[in-house]
């Protein structure tokens, strides 16, 4: 692994791909270490630290949105997934798995470049000062932490900061354009589930109906007390 610049751990089993892709990403300045398989993966993804994993689906021992189950049950550290599967079904799967984005095979370096640091840059934003209470979840900026009636709501990395931008437009719509620029620096396409996935997430892990779909629009979060900062 390089030396400098925010670490990154590449699992994926084609070697001749990782090394390509290891010798790119070193020149934007990225420290790059390697894993070929699901097991070895895994292994060093939970013995970090990284700033991110990109992952890579089909791999000997067990894939990808296995490898990816086992660590999300122990770190909520960004991950990439990188695969040739181009069905929709495959990504939305590894989104709901727990992860924080997609690129499929094949892809331009620059475009995986600016997808990581997009990631980066979300997961490295400075929290508010403010701690934010509206309809009876409470955003704690201090720790990223929610809860809803006193009560601790679990939430990733992503969610969190989806959750955070509908709650300070509470009341108004927020596009999904808005959303994916704020989240992954990328407008939304008409496949893209990515949003529509977390928003899922989110609306099963609060009580009540506080997410609301504009159809064709976006989503806003309800207001139905006091909107309290403190």
């Amino acid at each position: 692994m390089t030396d400098a610049g925010p670490r990154v751990l590449l699992v994926d089993d084609d070697r001749e791909l990782v090394t390509l892709m290891s010798e790119f990403l070193a020149e934007q300045g990225f420290a790059v270490a390697t894993a070929h398989s699901g097991p070895t993966g895994l292994a060093a993804a939970l013995a970090g630290p990284w700033d991110l994993v990109l992952l890579d689906i089909m791999m000997p021992g067990f894939d990808g949105f296995e490898l990816l189950r086992r660590l999300r049950a122990e770190s909520d550290i960004p991950v990439l997934m990188l695969t040739a599967r181009t069905e929709v079904s495959s990504r939305i799967l590894g989104l709901e798995t727990g992860a924080d984005d997609y690129l499929p095979k094949p892809f331009e370096p620059l475009e995986l470049a600016a997808r990581i640091r997009a990631i980066l840059r979300r997961a490295r934003a400075p929290a508010p000062a403010a701690r934010l209470q509206i309809s009876g979840v409470v955003l704690d900026p201090a720790g990223r932490r929610v809860t809803q009636h006193g009560a601790p709501v679990e939430v990733t990395t992503l969610e969190y900061d989806i959750l955070e931008t509908l709650m300070q437009s509470a009341g108004h719509v927020v596009t999904r354009d808005e959303l994916m620029i704020r989240l992954y620096r990328r407008k939304a396409t008409a496949f893209d589930r990515s949003i529509d996935v977390h928003i899922s997430h989110l609306r099963r892990k609060l009580e009540g109906d506080l997410i609301r779909t504009v159809r064709g629009v976006g989503y806003h979060f309800a207001v139905t007390e006091t909107v309290v900062q403190e």
